[in-house]
């Protein structure tokens, strides 16, 4: 039964026991907690009633969490995913009307056909290009945005009108003497109890702990006498009865077309989001991450979630990462946030309504402290300026652009900072050691003093690539090694790490033979790899260049290439650093 658990549901069921039972049913308790408020918000931002949030919260959560891939993702509505609805579907249905939902549940159901259908496709791979500089980027970037984001409610002021890290950042600094002490006061206390029982004490509930001694000293402030003097501290408040049920969304053929598009928008939000955040999870937990049953997780959640009065849902980092530091061990930790959501809505609503939301800023901001890793940015910064740059692009755009769009362009300038490195392959000059006795081949330009070099044959070792990108640049350095009078007319060339070619590189190589052999020289190759060959050989390279010019061994390359050397010119050399040399008469 636990095989066949295992191939359904993955390999974290064999890991199930009575503590990571205990471990996810408190870390649940939290999620359920933390959703309350930001699911009644999101389904507002999406133009849809507030209990849809909820539902959100609680179908597409389960079916992700058992289908997925991550461990500690959790699946729900998020603030990207509601503008982006809101945005699309505005101009389509009057917001908040029974058309505009049918138009959401309908546009959640394609989305999540198409996730899963690059999930069963295995098009996941895609995700692999999202590089590690993009993605502390993207995750330093998203910790602030967290920060910026619970700012409004640390200070206890009203939502603003207007979205965007500017616009937010503008009122803050507008409204900022109309902080509320008493908000200011619960924030502190539940950020400062996080804190140090995270320090201190570990294994201990730190978020659930400060979320109830925030509620505590909230619910104090907020009697009729204390009141008065500190300002009344928000609360989440009176919290719809919600219970999902199946509903098979209406779709008007008519509007095919446009619902088309809105959910190709609409994946490519989710899904990036959904595995930016899970691979932003993994690194932290050291889980690996199977991208394509990831999307087939996400695609199922929103083609149920759809039937079930969710819009579309992926994974959300607000409660992702709080969900892992509270100590979740397996997928089961969202099922039971779902199941808690449930209970704690039907009986414990009215305590839920008392929980201040500075609390609840306060427990984002803890996590997103965690998320900064102010000492992974030293490293970066210590180990690769470009990847450092990359990173910080990347964080700058997620604060300002939208979430897609900021990892796409990590994304992107990654691929360019990776075919800008490998369009220069490394080109070494070799010689031999002649101060050892052994007389290694080494880099001459390792070598604090100068080496001898044969004035007849030239000795490279390619490292890399070459392929169209980096023609250019090996073809400038063959052609200054040809260039000087009296330079050495044979050349091999140590190909062993020479890792790939294409056939622009191939006509390369034709080129340099071309050239060399017309100047009374030639062209040799040691140990080139097979895929190499190969391709030589499809394109008519190999015929052209003789498969005896071709070496197994660098000794059995140099004591042919030594048989074709122009024999006045060994006459009158005084370096002779071949051993074969020695066979020489003496110097004229």
């Amino acid at each position: 039964m636990t095989d066949f658990a295992s191939r359904v549901f993955g390999t974290w069921v064999r890991r199930v026991d009575a503590q990571t039972l205990r471990a996810d049913l408190v870390a649940g308790i939290l999620g359920a907690l933390l959703v309350l408020p930001q699911g009644l918000a999101f389904a507002t931002l999406a133009g849809l009633p507030p209990e849809y949030g909820l539902y959100t919260a609680i179908v597409p959560c389960v079916i992700a969490a058992l289908f997925g891939s991550s461990w500690h993702v959790v699946s729900g509505p998020t603030n990207a995913n509601s503008l982006a609805l809101f945005t699309t579907l505005a101009p389509l249905a009057v917001v908040g009307s029974p058309a505009y939902i049918q138009l959401a549940l309908a546009v959640t159901v394609m989305v999540g056909a198409m996730q899963w259908l690059i999930g069963v496709l295995k098009l996941g791979g895609l995700a692999n290009f999202i590089s590690p500089s993009a993605l502390r980027g993207f995750t330093s970037g998203a910790a602030a945005l967290i920060v910026v984001h619970s700012l409004t409610d640390l200070f206890g002021l009203p939502a603003p009108a207007e979205h965007g890290t500017a616009r937010l950042l503008y009122y803050l600094a507008q409204q900022l003497g109309s902080a509320q002490p008493a908000a200011l006061l619960v924030g502190a206390c539940t950020l400062v109890i996080v804190l140090v029982l995270r320090r201190l004490l570990p294994r201990w509930p730190s978020m659930l702990i400060g979320l109830a001694a925030g509620t505590a000293l909230a619910t104090l402030l907020n009697s009729d006498h204390l009141a008065l003097q500190w300002g009344r501290v928000a609360v989440v408040g009176s919290i719809p009865t919600i219970w999902p049920h199946f509903h098979w969304p209406a779709m008007p053929l008519q509007r095919l077309p446009e619902l088309l598009s809105i959910a190709i928008a609409l994946t490519i939000v989710a899904l990036g989001q959904s595995i930016s955040i899970a691979k932003a999870v993994a690194e932290r937990s050291g889980q690996a991450i199977d991208a394509n049953r990831e999307f087939r997780g996400q695609g199922l959640s929103n083609i149920v979630g759809g039937m079930f009065s969710s819009y579309v849902s992926c994974g959300s980092l607000n409660r992702s990462l709080p969900n892992y530091e509270a100590g979740a061990r397996t997928p089961l930790a969202a099922v039971f946030a779902s199941a808690w959501l449930l209970l704690l809505v039907a009986f414990t609503g009215p305590v839920l309504a008392s929980i201040p939301t500075p609390a609840i800023a306060a427990l984002l901001m803890a996590v997103a402290w965690s998320l900064l890793d102010v000492a992974g940015w030293r490293r970066l910064w210590q180990h690769s300026r470009q990847d450092f740059a990359i990173a910080a692009i990347t964080a700058l755009a997620t604060m300002t652009i939208r979430i897609e769009m900021a990892i796409l362009l990590g994304t992107i300038l990654s691929l360019v900072t990776y075919l800008y490195r490998t369009s220069r392959p490394f080109i070494r000059v070799m010689g031999f050691d002649s101060m050892s006795a052994e007389r290694p081949f080494v880099v001459r330009a390792d070598v604090p003093q100068p080496l001898d070099e044969c004035p007849q044959l030239k000795m490279i070792r390619m490292e890399g690539e070459v392929y169209f990108g980096a023609v250019s640049h090996v073809a400038d350095y063959l052609g200054d090694l040809r260039a000087p009078a009296g330079s050495a007319k044979h050349l091999l060339v140590m190909a062993k790490s020479m890792n790939f070619i294409d056939v622009a590189a191939a006509d390369l190589w034709r080129a340099e033979l071309v050239s060399r052999r017309a100047n009374g020289g030639d062209l040799y190759f040691h140990r080139p790899r097979p895929p190499v060959v190969e391709l030589w050989q499809r394109v008519g390279y190999l015929q052209q260049l003789g498969s005896d010019h071709i070496f197994p061994t660098k000794r059995i390359a140099i004591a042919t290439i030594f048989q074709r050397l122009d024999r006045d010119i060994c006459a009158r050399c005084s370096v002779r650093v071949f051993e074969e040399c020695k066979q020489l008469p003496p110097r004229m």
